[in-house]
Formats: structure tokens, sequence, C-alpha cells
């Protein structure tokens, strides 16, 4: 059975994980999760919240169910507070990365054939973690600084990420 174009909609509340992490999430049963027919841990889907707001992300481990984050710049976008209704609709997401590969890296790793397989060669996750990093800004010049630099890190330090040492890199003035 395909599980390939399915939408699950229903209605919960924005609640709030703790006060320690402030983390805001909407809660998925296990059921809805099951429903996509999940075969391993990722369970990456495409959100739409309130039919405004949509996003691809990851169905959360909680207590036997699931959840999934809610950033501030979405709850400001939407108007909602922790108690709201919110409408959601999740789709399994496809994707060959779980978000979209920006230009710039898919340039960049075509023009860099070690690059390229050191990148895909990192874990899904840490893929995830590189393309937001560069597709977050909306400056042409900074994704490709970062694209470049994620890929000369991985270079220098034989396909690991060391976290705390790219971020030091990505700081740097770009050209």
């Amino acid at each position: 059975m395909s599980h390939a174009n399915k939408t699950i909609s229903f209605q919960t509340e924005l609640a709030k994980l703790s006060d320690e992490f402030g983390w805001h999430y909407i809660a998925v049963s296990k059921e809805i999760k099951d429903s996509f027919g999940f075969t391993s841990n990722v369970r990456r889907v495409v959100c739409s919240l309130n039919g405004v707001v949509s996003y691809q992300c990851g169905l959360m481990p909680k207590d036997g169910e699931f959840f999934i984050v809610v950033n501030k710049k979405f709850r400001d976008r939407l108007g909602i507070v922790v108690g709201d209704l919110v409408r959601v609709e999740l789709t399994k997401d496809e994707s060959k990365y779980g978000l979209p590969m920006p230009d710039e890296m898919r340039e960049v790793l075509d023009q860099d054939p070690e690059g390229d397989r050191l990148f895909h060669a990192l874990t899904s996750g840490k893929q995830r973690t590189m393309l937001y990093y560069i597709g977050k800004w909306k400056d042409i010049d900074r994704r490709i600084h970062y694209a470049l630099t994620i890929v000369e890190h991985l270079k220098r330090n034989d396909g690991k990420v060391v976290y705390k040492e790219l971020g030091e890199e990505l700081k740097r003035p770009m050209f």
C-alpha cells in the first residue's frame, strides 16, 4: 500500500514542552504516525498549519506519542499562543533530503566530486543540518559562502563535521 500522497488532517492545541527548553509543539498521535507507514526511525513530514504555514519537519518521539516543533517565526506569523487550536495537515515527505537543496550547494557539489562524495557520505540528519545552514539565508552571496565553507570543512576533516570549528569558519568574512 502506498502512503506517498496521503494527507492527514486534524486539530490540536499548541503546547509548550517545558520552561527549560521553551519549545512549542503540536502533538501527533502514534496512530497518525503509523498511518504513514514509516519503516525506520526517520519520520519526515510536510506540515501545514492553519493553511498558512507549510514546512518540512520530523515527527519527534515523546512518551509513546510524537510531536512537531512550531518555531517562534511560525507562531508569530499565525498569531497563535499556547492553548490555541491549530488546524494541521501532514503529508509524508518523500523528498531526497527532507529539506530543499539550495541551488548554491547543488552547484558547489556539481563542481567538486570529492565534496559531493563527502557530503553524501554524511548521515541524512547531518545533510539536512548543512542544507538548513545554507538555505536559511536570503542573501545569495552568503549562501555561496556557506556552501563553499561547508564543503571545504568536510574535505579538511576527512568527511566529519566538527560543529564548533564549522561555526567559527562560517562566521569568517565572505570572499
